[in-house]
């Protein structure tokens, strides 16, 4: 991973990933995949960068939110099907069980990192959103489309499982069983307007503003407290394993602490002089 540094900390501001573009505007960082001429594939190094991108992603104390979008009018069209596709075959017809093992490893660290590190994380999807692509999507913590796009979790289609990444676990908490189900069976696509009914999407945008849409709302969430928002997204991801009571503790616990932030005095000081809170994020 090509990260620069300064004293030792990673300079976000001035960092130029190999496999695809970083922007940092303010406290809202871009990423944006990069190969319009295939829609935007995923490569084994392309994988391993965003996996050490989003490890990284918890020291960054000046990225507040992260935006994730495709160039070229597409999000991202899974898996490229020469630079990965047919190497795992290749494995699988060598027997080369440890290989394939160590890829879909290596691919589901993706989403491990993007639901651990504390920056709410938010896809801007138009066009193709598929296989890998849409498990990008599926692990960020919102998301807006546009009414053209095709989100498919296509891996039936492959000859593969459902099971990818996580799905099985994430996709039926955003949409439900049953309609998750159904999109891991058929291997279908959904459009944006049943994407928006069934939950997955947070909003419709038009196609030339998603983008920008996405980026003002990273901007207002950033804005917020953002200790507390990096609090809101470690128990939303950890509670999913918690019995009632338990989740019941873990967040008074975690309200607790977030009690002890000056951001949750600052907001209490505003409001007694009618004034809209300016939050520092400690």
């Amino acid at each position: 991973m090509a990260l620069s540094h300064d004293k030792g900390r990673i300079n976000f501001a001035t960092w130029k990933p190999t496999h695809f573009v970083w922007s940092l505007h303010g406290k809202v960082a871009t990423i944006t995949l990069n190969r319009p001429e295939r829609k935007n594939p995923l490569t084994f190094e392309s994988y391993a960068e965003l996996r050490d991108l989003f490890r990284e992603l918890q020291y960054a104390d000046a990225v507040k939110a992260v935006v994730i979008t495709g160039s070229g009018g597409n999000f991202c069209s899974g898996g490229d099907v020469h630079e990965i596709i047919g190497p795992l075959v290749r494995m699988q017809e060598a027997g080369d069980m440890q290989g394939l093992l160590d890829f879909t490893r290596m691919t589901g660290d993706v989403v491990k990192a993007m639901r651990a590190c504390p920056q709410p994380i938010i896809s801007a999807i138009d066009g193709v959103c598929a296989g890998a692509g849409a498990i990008l999507a599926m692990a960020s913590d919102l998301r807006l489309g546009t009414p053209s796009s095709k989100v498919a979790f296509l891996f039936a289609r492959v000859g593969l499982a459902g099971a990818d990444m996580g799905a099985c676990n994430i996709l039926p908490r955003i949409i439900g069983a049953g309609r998750a189900a159904e999109l891991f069976y058929t291997g279908r696509a959904m459009d944006g307007v049943e994407a928006e009914r069934w939950g997955f999407y947070n909003r419709l945008c038009t196609s030339d503003a998603v983008l920008t849409e996405a980026q003002a709302l990273a901007a207002q969430i950033a804005d917020g407290p953002t200790f507390a928002h990096a609090m809101t997204k470690r128990c939303i991801h950890q509670e999913w394993s918690m019995s009632v009571d338990d989740a019941v503790e873990a967040e008074a616990q975690a309200q607790a602490i977030c009690m002890q932030t000056k951001d949750f005095g600052r907001a209490y000081y505003a409001f007694a002089e009618k004034k809209k809170p300016i939050f520092a994020g400690n």
